[in-house]
């Protein structure tokens, strides 16, 4: 088993800057790809960022491009999401999850280990 656990969420106002993290422990070994994906109320869970945890590509959706910077430190288990210049539509819960199979998909459904997820507000 795999567990995350995401912090560093919070209330900003529209431009400002947050960084999210996500701490991986148990069965590390095994995760071959990190994400970052969020759900607002009511809608669908909506990829983000992904990266396979041992590559160089880094995929991000296209509202988030240029905006939002992924990083990750394999010896701490630790993975970030930076994101500048934040927008009242980035507003939901923001999520970490693991896969242990693929290369940093872009389908929620392919994780098999998820946090518990942090809130993001962003107020116009």
């Amino acid at each position: 088993q795999v567990q995350l656990v995401e912090s560093g969420g919070g209330l900003v106002q529209a431009g400002d800057s947050l960084t999210l993290s996500c701490a991986a422990s148990g069965r590390t070994f095994s995760i071959h790809a990190v994400g970052w994906f969020r759900q607002a109320p009511g809608e669908e869970r909506e990829f983000v960022a992904a990266a396979g945890w041992m590559g160089d590509n880094i995929y991000y959706a296209d509202s988030v491009k240029g905006r939002f910077t992924f990083s990750r430190d394999n010896a701490k288990n630790m993975v970030w999401l930076k994101m500048n210049s934040l927008k009242p539509e980035d507003t939901a819960v923001y999520y970490c999850a693991a896969d242990e199979y693929g290369l940093g998909s872009t389908l929620w459904q392919k994780y098999e280990y998820w946090g518990q997820g942090t809130q993001v507000t962003v107020s116009s």
